[in-house]
């Protein structure tokens, strides 16, 4: 967290430095921080820091990809008058979890094309989910955990 909270005070400072203060210049302090911050590695001493930040990069990338599809997907499915699809709701059983990974887990899915969460139960151990085209519900609730659940996890645990 010091070490995050650092490379936001080198943005904020890099940004001053430029003298243009917005989003692009932030995300490029950013950006040159992590790197200064990783050069100087052995100064500021070890940290899971610059792992996570990798993990955050590679399910952001892959989150993207996966929006992408989804969209041609659902794309295919509205011009192709002949299509069939089989929507359907599938429980999918979730990690114990905090209101705020449940919240943001139920979010990611809403987000990509085809799918949206429509409800979790009281103890938090049932996501049910609404997919526009369930040909095998245990292949989708197992990549729901896999590509979706697992990483978001390990990004916000530990």
């Amino acid at each position: 967290m010091r070490l995050f909270l650092g490379n936001l005070l080198l943005a904020f400072v890099w940004s001053l430095m430029i003298a243009e203060f917005s989003v692009a210049s932030l995300i490029m302090g950013f950006a040159f921080g992590f790197l200064l911050l990783w050069l100087f590695q052995p100064l500021v001493g070890g940290s899971s820091y610059f792992g996570k930040v990798r993990q955050i990069v590679r399910f952001s990338l892959f989150l993207a990809k996966e929006i992408v599809r989804a969209n041609l997907h659902v794309a295919w499915h509205v011009i192709t008058p002949s299509s069939f699809f089989k929507p359907g709701i599938i429980a999918v059983p979730l990690e114990p979890q905090t209101d705020f990974e449940a919240t943001l887990l139920a979010n990611i899915l809403t987000l990509t094309p085809g799918s949206f969460s429509v409800d979790i139960s009281t103890d938090r151990r049932v996501l049910y989910v609404h997919v526009m085209d369930v040909e095998n519900a245990e292949r989708t609730r197992w990549e729901l955990k896999e590509q979706y659940e697992t990483p978001l996890l390990e990004i916000l645990r530990s």
